[in-house]
């Protein structure tokens, strides 16, 4: 392999790492924390999207628009969540049928309000060339923005009063609520954190795709796969198993394509699940203690 192709590979690897995390970490906190099976965290992203698509058009910056985005789905999970979700907390197979049933009301809604596709904002900053290959500059300025979700999410969980009460919560949320902590508000704001964190995957990745209702659905799959292969915590698990994911998923999609990709990456799943019931977070914790 020469030292160009090794630095393709690199850049493919990093682009799906970042496409992983960027999918992922919000369902992932919704999931580790609350046992919700959030079937409509595709359409958090595609409210991302269309909030990011209509800030910029209306003359605001990218990326003001995509904060504006990823504050839209955070605000709106919140408010889902005090209607809706909180009456299915630690009940996954309930969650998961609530949740589809928003999914479709909201694709559905909007696919009447707004149509079916709206086009894109296109793609900013260029590319720039290495010996021959392009290599996209907004690619690597989403991979920048993934680790820094990353040492956000650490800073917010570890290093805060309210990611104490975060973990407390989540590890006997009756105990923690006997101390003093505010459990519901709790939930509300952690549910809000990750349709936030999904609403600013649907606001980085608008300028590369095509907008419509349903476009959540490019994301959810291997978002899911992800949370599943890599357990419950974000931080100890998602993200190694987006980063093993992502090497797997770069080569076989370098060797045979990219349908091949996506069939390898199940399959790596499917593996890991067999091997690893737990998935990464459980393997990690035992071996930790």
């Amino acid at each position: 392999m020469s030292a160009l192709d090794a630095l393709s590979y690199l850049y493919q690897v990093a682009d799906v790492f970042a496409f992983l995390i960027l999918a992922a970490s919000g369902l992932a906190i919704i999931f580790g924390m609350m046992g919700i099976i959030n079937m409509a965290h595709g359409e958090f992203i595609a409210i991302g999207a269309y909030v990011t698509t209509f800030a910029y058009r209306a003359g605001a910056p990218l990326p003001a628009a995509i904060v504006a985005g990823s504050l839209a789905a955070g605000l709106f999970g919140m408010v889902l969540e005090r209607l809706i979700v909180h009456r299915f907390y630690h009940r996954p197979i309930d969650s998961l049928v609530a949740t589809w049933g928003i999914s479709l009301i909201l694709t559905q809604g909007a696919l009447l309000v707004l149509g079916s596709a709206l086009p894109s904002i296109g793609t900013p900053f260029g590319s720039v060339s290495v010996g021959g290959a392009s290599f996209s500059i907004y690619r690597l300025v989403i991979m920048a923005v993934a680790v820094c979700v990353l040492i956000a999410l650490y800073v917010l969980f570890m290093k805060t009063t309210f990611g104490a009460h975060a973990r407390a919560t989540m590890q006997n949320p009756a105990m923690a609520r006997s101390l003093g902590v505010p459990v519901n508000r709790i939930y509300s704001i952690t549910f809000g954190i990750g349709a936030a964190m999904a609403g600013l995957a649907g606001g980085m990745y608008t300028p590369t795709m095509t907008l419509a209702p349903t476009m959540g659905s490019n994301f959810v799959i291997e978002a899911f796969v992800t949370v599943v292969a890599g357990g419950a915590d974000v931080l100890v698990g998602t993200a190694p198993a987006a980063a093993i994911l992502a090497v797997i998923k770069a080569a076989i999609t370098a060797l045979y394509g990219q349908v091949f990709g996506v069939i390898g990456l199940l399959v790596a799943v499917c593996i890991v699940i067999r091997v690893l019931p737990d998935g990464l977070t459980g393997w990690i914790v035992r071996h930790r203690t």
